[in-house]
């Protein structure tokens, strides 16, 4: 992998510099376990420093004209569109994903930059009598102020581009920490957003293995007013009890463990292309990834063959490689957990279709994996997979698919398969989630609102509600 360009240094207060104490971190390649290169690991004093140029650069920023804000993130766009090809290829080698996974991430990545340039320039307010007719209702909407914003490493650009493209439409300064297993891909969008004429202090980006202390203590800073993470459910539990204490406002983008619905009257072929789609998109480590396919009864068996028919044809292997569909896992870590999910769910009954075996060599390897007969309350059922595993259950009747989708603490996404509008329609009101694709595989999209329910998070990311997001609404009340 060609690193010319690429920075590995922090960024803050517009300059590139190393972490207080002189660490770094090492950046590997999951197909190999190889190392890509290191970082500067960023203290709490780093932390601090991003927080005072942010809180410093945030008066000017909020008061930059919506319309030059919006045309730096439409250049932005364009600099990643242009530089697609060095970004995906960056994200395969610290990420794993394939190619093709990469190159999609890009494209939608760089659409949240066109998106919010637009938007930087419709946060209208309101005017209203009020109904006692004393006096008019002004609303207004202002930037929050200095926001910390924390990603995973699943999406390392596109869930970077989703926080800092409204944060910036909105007016706030932002500080960006990235996965520490994906910081190059975040260094390498400050570099863009810099060259596209972002101010001095607007975006600073720490990585840093110290994730909790750093961030723990921008929270204690009472110049920080927003908090936007996407992440694991535990860590956002975490997060928000900090979060707590300065009243920060918080957008979390928490767990997942999405239902794949098929009705017997659904389109076989549609559902099985479908569930390619909700299952195999990033290799399966989506938080919107189908976790859980429930399947009526007359076309289970038919449907799990289908799937691990097209599962199994997938070219496994490093992401780089020309024709390669599945890349690795990300660590060793997470093939261990998938693989602990798999063989629980074996020993409690399911049968497997096909995979089901760490692949052999070096690197994170696992193979697609399709489960049939997998007994409610099984592991595989109840917690998030986060890779190329697929648990089949059957189910008779609509009451029971919408029972069985709803056993869950989780409601981000689901997915409905049917035949009939009338029927979809009913199970997308039923299922308690904050998303649901009818008849489609992939329902995320910048122009509309993205979030769960329950335990899967708060707020909203993307359409117009991501911008509120970085938003307090003012009341004025005034006479004329």
């Amino acid at each position: 992998m060609e690193l010319e360009g690429v920075p590995t240094e922090l960024f803050v207060g517009g300059a590139w510099r190393g972490s207080e104490d002189g660490s770094r971190f090492d950046v590997t390649d999951p197909a190999t376990g190889d190392v890509i290169t290191s970082v500067a690991n960023g203290t709490v004093a780093d932390g601090m420093a991003a927080v005072e140029a942010a809180h410093a650069a945030a008066p000017a920023w909020a008061a930059t004209p919506p319309r030059v804000r919006g045309e730096i993130l439409r250049k932005a766009f364009g600099l990643m569109i242009e530089r697609s090809d060095q970004i995906a290829r960056l994200m395969t080698a610290e990420n794993g994903k394939a190619l093709p996974d990469a190159r999609g991430e890009v494209a939608y990545a760089a659409e949240f930059f066109r998106w919010f340039s637009e938007e930087a320039v419709r946060l209208a307010g309101s005017i209203s009598t009020a109904p006692s007719g004393a006096n008019r209702i002004l609303v207004v909407h202002q930037p929050v102020g200095v926001s910390v914003l924390v990603t995973p490493w699943n999406f390392p650009a596109a869930m970077a581009t989703r926080k800092i493209g409204p944060a910036l439409a909105a007016g706030c300064p932002v500080i960006l920490k990235p996965a520490s297993e994906t910081p190059l891909t975040a260094l390498l969008m400050a570099k863009l957003l810099a060259e596209a004429g972002v101010p001095d202090g607007v975006v600073n980006v720490v990585p840093s293995t110290r994730s909790g202390k750093v961030v723990g203590a921008m929270l204690a800073d009472a110049r920080v007013r927003k908090l936007s993470f996407t992440g694991s459910t535990e860590v956002g539990r975490i997060l928000l009890q900090q979060a707590a204490e300065n009243i920060v406002k918080c957008s979390m983008e928490l767990g997942g463990n999405a239902p794949f619905v098929v009705f017997a009257d659904a389109d076989l072929d549609a559902a099985v292309a479908g569930a390619m789609l909700a299952k195999m998109r990033n290799g399966g480590e989506a938080c919107t990834a189908a976790n859980r396919f429930y399947v009526q009864a007359p076309v289970a068996d038919e449907f799990a063959r289908r799937l691990a028919e097209k599962m199994g044809a997938l070219r496994m292997g490093a992401g780089a490689e020309d024709g390669v569909e599945l890349g690795p896992l990300v660590n060793a870590s997470t093939r261990d957990k998938v693989d602990a999910l798999v063989k629980g769910t074996v020993a409690a009954g399911a049968t497997l279709v096909i995979g089901g075996e760490p692949a052999s060599g070096p690197g994170y390897f696992y193979p697609p994996t399709v489960l049939t007969g997998v007994p409610v309350g099984a592991p595989v059922l109840v917690e998030e997979i986060f890779g190329p595993v697929a648990p089949v259950v059957s189910f008779d009747t609509e009451e029971e698919a919408v029972r069985l989708a709803n056993q869950t603490e989780f409601g981000l996404v689901s997915y409905v398969y049917t035949g009939d509008l009338a029927r979809g329609l009913r199970v997308a009101e039923a299922i308690e989630s904050g998303m649901v694709g009818i008849n489609r595989g992939l329902v995320s999209d910048p122009a509309a609102p993205f979030g769960g329910v329950k335990q899967s998070g708060i707020g909203r990311e993307g359409g117009h509600d991501g911008l509120l997001e970085f938003t307090e609404s003012k009341y004025i009340a005034a006479n004329w």
